[in-house]
Formats: structure tokens, C-alpha cells, sequence
């Protein structure tokens, strides 16, 4: 997917809020064979609250959901990256189900784990580290309840 320039970013997340809500947890177009999760997180700077649609990966157990702060490829990491950094517990939708999770942004040694677990196949996640000449955080969304 292209970088889009913020005011576009913006109407494009609020679109995918707004089908994922009224459509189960579900959108189609470009992220329709993607599993998305809106993830409610506050502002650092601004102390608004947002609630940010990502491509996730849940693992295997169905209580841990994996996030990468890729923004397309961007050399910029995304502002939610910085605000999930501050927090230790958020909220999630997921699905059908909002619930509390615990955030961990996860460590070079476990950050390669389970990034070559996820993406053993798909050149994709590593297209995107290579263009944005950064480190991509990885985090870790685990369910609460």
C-alpha cells in the first residue's frame, strides 16, 4: 500500500474503523485478506484518545496479537508506535470482542523470533524494514481477560 499524505491517512483510517465496526471485525478492499484490530491508545503529546486500525498477527493461542510499526515503509515511525510505548495495558477490538491488553514492544532477541516465525514466507515485512531504512518495532498485544 502507497503512503498516503496525513489528511488521507486519516479519512482512509476512519473508513476502515467504520466497516470493521459494522461489519464484524471484517473490511474488504485492500486490507481484506488481512485480520485487522483497532487499537485504542492516548496521545503522548496531545493526550487525545485515538483508536488506530493495524494488520495484526494473532499467534496461535488466540490471547496475543503481534503489531509492526511499519507505516507503509515510511522512514517515519508511526506516532501510535510512540504512544503504545507509554502505555502498559490498552484496549482493543478485535473481532466481535473489545478487551484489555497488555503492551510489550518487544526486544531485538524476541523481536526476531517472532518476526522470522510470522513472516517465514513473505518478503513483504522485510521490503518494508528495507525501504524505511529503520528498525521496524515489533509489539505484542497480549488479551487480559
Amino acid at each position: 500500500m502507497p503512503i498516503l499524505p496525513r489528511d488521507e491517512a486519516i479519512a482512509f483510517n476512519a473508513n476502515v474503523i467504520e466497516e470493521f465496526r459494522a461489519n464484524e471485525g471484517r473490511v474488504g478492499g485492500a486490507l481484506a485478506d488481512s485480520q485487522i484490530i483497532l487499537v485504542h491508545h492516548v496521545g503522548v503529546r496531545t493526550g487525545v484518545e485515538r483508536v488506530t486500525p493495524l494488520v495484526c498477527f494473532p499467534l496461535g493461542d488466540g490471547r496475543r496479537y503481534v503489531v509492526t510499526g511499519s507505516n507503509g515503509g515510511s522512514p517515519v515511525e508511526p506516532a501510535w508506535c510512540h504512544n503504545l510505548r507509554a502505555l502498559s495495558r490498552t484496549t482493543v477490538e478485535f473481532g466481535t470482542g473489545t478487551f484489555p491488553v497488555r503492551v510489550e514492544d518487544l526486544d531485538d532477541t524476541v523481536r526476531e523470533d517472532v518476526w522470522s516465525t510470522l513472516f517465514p514466507g513473505s518478503p513483504s515485512p522485510h521490503e518494508f524494514q528495507n525501504k524505511s531504512g529503520r528498525r521496524l518495532p515489533v509489539f505484542l498485544l497480549t488479551r487480559e481477560d
